[in-house]
């Protein structure tokens, strides 16, 4: 199971690294002001906007997620199934 306080961790982390607020961040994608706090006190979040928060961030889901400790978005590198 994923932990959710600390994905939205890494998405406040990634932000700041940015220079983006999260007030500014979550009005450009028109989602609630309170979207990261109350998925970090485990409300769900749809895969829709944690993909356009990644994109936003130009951050790997990933990374996001726990499952890297790389951040950056590689373009063209996908693995095959």
């Amino acid at each position: 199971m994923y932990d959710t306080s600390a994905i939205s961790g890494r998405i406040k982390q990634v932000a700041k690294l940015r220079g983006v607020t999260m007030r500014t961040m979550l009005s450009d994608l028109n989602m609630g002001i309170n979207a990261i706090s109350q998925f970090a006190k485990g409300s769900e979040m749809s895969i829709i906007s944690f993909v356009r928060i990644a994109d936003y961030l130009k951050c790997s889901t990933d990374y996001l997620l726990g499952r890297s400790d790389d951040m950056e978005l590689h373009p063209g590198k996908h693995q095959k199934l």
